[in-house]
């Protein structure tokens, strides 16, 4: 079990640039797949960025590609996502969340954090 919470989230200008961190509580944090996963009002929730147990593996939605880095540090049980070059259409609540490398799905989630990126 891990519990996640999520910080960093605010109002910025396109083209500006925000880091949401995630802090795991537990043991076993280097042991999860940890992911980032956003929800704009109205819309479905979608895949951002995912990273693998020991932070060599990244993979990111297309939207996002280029202008995201999803990064971990086990050591504080931290896993990070920095967003630059933000547009407007990047406006959603975050969601940190993590599974078991052996889940087929996500098991943990935070409770998200807003981001807001005015025009």
């Amino acid at each position: 079990q891990v519990q996640l919470v999520e910080s960093g989230g605010g109002l910025v200008q396109a083209g500006g640039s925000l880091r949401l961190s995630c802090a795991a509580s537990g043991r076993s944090f280097s042991s999860y797949v940890m992911g980032w996963f956003r929800q704009a009002p109205g819309k479905d929730r979608e895949f951002v960025a995912t990273i693998n147990r020991s932070g060599s593996n990244t993979y990111y939605a297309d939207s996002v590609k280029g202008r995201f880095t999803i990064s971990r540090d086990n050591a504080k049980n931290t896993v990070y996502l920095q967003m630059n070059s933000l547009k407007p259409e990047d406006t959603a609540v975050y969601y940190c969340t993590g599974r078991d490398s052996y889940s087929p799905q996500y098991d943990y989630w935070g409770q998200g954090t807003q981001v807001t990126v005015s025009s």
